[in-house]
């Protein structure tokens, strides 16, 4: 299906992003304006999943969860593997300072 989890991790944020982003605004909006003593049932509906005839509240908060543990499985590993690449220079070569040349082991 992928080539690698690089891959698979650029196809899945775009699509995760939706409806992560919308949960947030929508939650910063609503404690604003509720802070104000403004009703703001239209953000709460949304918050929660009701889009109007697509009713996706009992499965709202499992897409949000199921997007959250995939972004972060992928973006572990993703990580992971970028920190065993990556080169170790010890300290004194970042200060400038060099005692004998330094050679990767």
């Amino acid at each position: 299906m992928f080539k690698n989890s690089r891959s698979a991790h650029r196809a899945i944020v775009p699509i995760a992003l939706v409806p992560l982003l919308l949960t947030a605004v929508t939650g910063i909006l609503y404690s604003l304006l509720e802070a104000r003593d403004i009703e703001a049932d239209l953000l709460m509906a949304l918050r929660i999943g009701k889009f109007g005839p697509p009713d996706l509240e009992p499965f709202y908060s499992v897409i949000l969860g199921v997007c959250v543990l995939v972004l972060s499985g992928s973006g572990l590993s993703l990580w992971i593997k970028t920190r065993r690449r990556a080169i170790y220079v010890p300290a004194a070569t970042t200060l400038g300072i060099r005692s004998r040349p330094w050679r990767p082991s």
